[in-house]
């Protein structure tokens, strides 16, 4: 196996890791809270927002892993 299809498989693997955690953690407990359609509704797409900023957290921490990269190896 190439380095390339092992970087492929991790982060297959990590998407579906997270996106699992995602349903399980944040829209499962949303969704439940709720008894009318339309709550349930609102909850799972405010729910959005916690994912956007979870993803933006990620982005930013892998951003300052590849800044300070040299500095954390050295």
């Amino acid at each position: 196996m190439s380095n390339q299809t092992i970087t492929y498989v991790v982060a297959v693997t990590a998407a579906v890791a997270g996106l699992a955690a995602y349903v399980g953690l944040i829209l499962v407990p949303a969704w439940q809270s709720y008894s009318r359609a339309w709550e349930r509704a609102a909850a799972s797409f405010l729910t959005l927002y916690v994912l956007a900023a979870f993803v933006g957290l990620g982005v930013a921490g892998g951003a300052a892993i590849v800044w300070f990269w040299d500095r954390i190896s050295g």
